[in-house]
């Protein structure tokens, strides 16, 4: 099952790289810990091969240390583009993630939410959620007339 498959693809994101306050929650969430945010968008992007935690805490040891984990997140978002079949611009997704790496992050949480992705769940709390979304309602009791 791949990332797009159940949304059709379109050529840009569905909203802006500053239109942080359109969703409040995934701005704040990226504001005040970019690593959590992070995380949960390359957990969604990996399809569950790395988890949240992981690729949180290595994008927390790159950034102290070395502060490179702009190059890091960088990758995703190139990941999520082609999946999403959004054009890839290297130039322009990596300056993104220099200038304005909260910016970026919050766009890519956005861009999932908006292509019915809930980033906080995982992927595997997403695979649940679209299994059970795709099953026909259970009637409980019988019907009556």
């Amino acid at each position: 099952m791949k990332l797009g498959e159940y949304q059709q693809a379109t050529n840009d994101f569905t909203t802006g790289l500053c239109d942080c306050f359109s969703d409040r929650s995934s701005c704040c969430l990226t504001i005040c810990c970019p690593c959590f945010s992070f995380g949960q968008i390359a957990e969604i992007v990996d399809q569950g091969s790395i988890s949240c935690c992981a690729a949180g805490t290595f994008y927390l040891l790159l950034a102290p240390f070395v502060g490179f984990q702009w190059i890091y997140s960088c990758t995703y978002r190139a990941k999520l583009k082609a999946q999403l079949g959004i054009p890839k611009s290297t130039c322009d997704d990596c300056c993104s993630h220099f200038w304005c790496q909260c910016c970026a992050l919050a766009q890519e949480y956005r861009e999932l939410k908006h292509r019915g992705y809930d980033p906080s769940l995982g992927w595997e709390g997403n695979m649940e959620k679209q299994k059970s979304s795709t099953l026909p309602p259970q009637i409980l009791g019988r019907m009556i007339r």
